[in-house]
């Protein structure tokens, strides 16, 4: 009997819930040994010609001659890399939403709303069953190989608490429905977990972010909360809203039942030290996944404090290195085919019709058996208005510095180029930032970062030398809840929305530095 069906019977019984525990133990176990054992070529090859069957009677299986396809090199021969824009253009947009036949079989249920960073629109991304299917099953191998580094976990033994968006997703013409990903996951839970889970889909309804926060954390309170999950920023509202509640120091304090704290959607390295104290506990630990709206990228083995993809859930992984990404051929690279340090974008094939798709995502592998890699950034993530050429692992790491160095916490930020007004002057990065706890003076915090920025990247450095052709940065401080205030005139508030970071042609940076003025919320 599988392990579902088994907390499935004993959810609603007098059995205890360290039983459920138990079996997902036993549950764990087995599927880590899958995922050790699992040969990567093979294993990956295997899943893109179960996909390919599925699919070759669709019209992009037709026009792609997946009848002939037998193999890997067939596959890499007959379909070329393409982006969001390729597909909606050429498949979805002229039948959409209803898009059954056009890249997979068989009606879509849902579509994801992506922000749309590396395009100006908001993306919808097919989510077919297979991928609700492949989601979980993602999760729960995360929560395996987490079990299996700790053993004495006991998660099960209270809730499981997902802070994500709305569930009151858009209906389409055709029945489907359009929202946030983890709107859709929360209405996908299966009846078996949902005892075991918060909120209630009468409280991820709510619409509106702010009354929803309040709402959760009152609700959640006095609940023994054992795994929190959510993106970093958001979690940290959450965090200040319980503890003014409680009227408590710490969040081990309000929830002392709390043992994991899974975080993804940004970069965790700014928040570390933040979170830690926040938390106020060592025994709390985190663990970062990469869910993605095209399909669950990788999650975080703890045994090695990497990400790891998954080799057996209906994703077929290639990765392309950056420089190559524009070029008519690139090489594309399997999982057992990376070479460690090269900076690749990600691509990937899946069970909801996308078919050597360009993410958008940039990741670095750490180490090839098994395969382990860390996310460095967006393809279209960079700096290089003046040949600096920094990419935002970079600059996360240089703000991180920066704040450790001058003592801060920093909520979130965003940087992109000011450029000069006359021929004879000179440009500069200009970085907009909200602190928890801000630095005794922003001049030393600049400094730092420079500093930082200058020790990371040698172009940086050698740029900066003299002022000739870089001045040093500009560093502004966003007043407490700024970022927060212009998602929300964006639409943008709260679930997976994430303030874009880095902005290369320096439009953006403009206008957000003028709507904040604009609103008061900019020192």
């Amino acid at each position: 009997m599988r392990w579902a069906d088994l907390i499935e019977r004993v959810s609603g019984t007098r059995v205890v819930r360290r039983s459920a525990d138990r079996f997902f133990h036993a549950y764990a176990r087995r599927r880590a040994a899958e995922v050790e054992q699992a040969p990567l070529a093979h294993t990956q090859e295997r899943q893109l010609l179960r996909l390919i069957l599925k699919a070759q009677s669709t019209r992009f299986g037709g026009e792609h001659a997946f009848r002939r396809i037998r193999s890997v090199a067939d596959y890499r021969r007959l379909v070329p890399l393409r982006s969001y824009e390729d597909f909606w253009r050429d498949y979805w947009q002229p039948v959409f939403p209803r898009v059954a036949g056009a890249t997979w079989p068989e009606r879509i249920p849902y579509h994801a709303l992506s922000s749309g960073t590396t395009s100006g629109s908001t993306k919808y991304i097919p989510i077919s069953r297979d991928m609700l299917l492949s989601n979980r099953q993602a999760a729960l191998t995360m929560l395996s190989l987490y079990a299996l580094a700790y053993p004495q976990a006991t998660l099960f033994s209270g809730r499981v608490f997902f802070l994500g968006g709305s569930t009151a997703l858009t209906p389409l013409d055709d029945g489907s429905l359009a929202g946030d990903l983890s709107a859709i996951a929360a209405i996908e839970v299966q009846p078996w977990l949902r005892p075991y889970t918060f909120p209630p889909l009468s409280l991820a309804h709510e619409t509106d972010w702010e009354a929803k926060l309040d709402e959760l954390a009152r609700a959640s309170l006095t609940l023994p909360i054992t795994l929190l999950s959510g993106v970093p920023s958001w979690l940290l509202l959450l965090f200040q809203r319980l503890k003014q509640l409680a009227g408590k120091a710490t969040l081990a304090e309000v929830w002392p039942t709390l043992q994991l704290i899974v975080h993804g959607g940004i970069k965790f390295e700014p928040y570390r030290d933040l979170f830690r104290r926040e938390v106020g506990s060592d025994r709390v630990r985190f663990l970062e996944s990469y869910p993605a709206s095209e399909g669950f990228i990788a999650f975080e083995d703890p045994r090695y404090d990497l990400l790891r993809p998954i080799p057996d859930h209906g994703l077929f992984y290639e990765f392309v290195p950056v420089a190559e990404l524009d070029q008519p051929h690139p090489t594309r690279h399997g999982l057992h085919e990376v070479e460690v340090g090269v900076q690749y974008a990600v691509v990937v094939t899946t069970c909801a019709g996308l078919w050597s798709y360009i993410v958008g995502d940039t990741v670095a592998f750490e180490r090839r058996d098994p395969p382990l890699l860390r996310f460095t950034g967006r393809t279209k993530y960079f700096l290089s208005a003046f040949g600096e050429h920094l990419i935002s692992e970079e600059v996360e790491q240089a703000v991180t510095a920066a704040a450790r160095a001058c003592q801060a916490d920093v909520v979130d930020f965003h940087v992109g180029p000011v450029f000069p007004e006359q021929a004879a002057d000179v440009g500069r990065h200009r970085f907009l930032v909200e602190f928890q706890t801000p630095p005794r003076s922003l001049a030393e915090f600049a400094a730092a970062l420079d500093a930082a920025l200058s020790r990371i990247n040698d172009d940086y450095r050698a740029h900066r030398q003299g002022n000739t052709s870089l001045l040093a940065p500009e560093v502004r401080l966003v007043r407490p809840h700024g970022f927060a205030v212009w998602m929300r005139a964006q639409g943008k508030l709260g679930g997976q929305h994430k303030l874009p970071r880095m902005d290369n042609s320096g439009q953006q940076t403009a206008s957000l530095t003028t709507w904040l003025e604009s609103a008061g919320l900019l020192q």
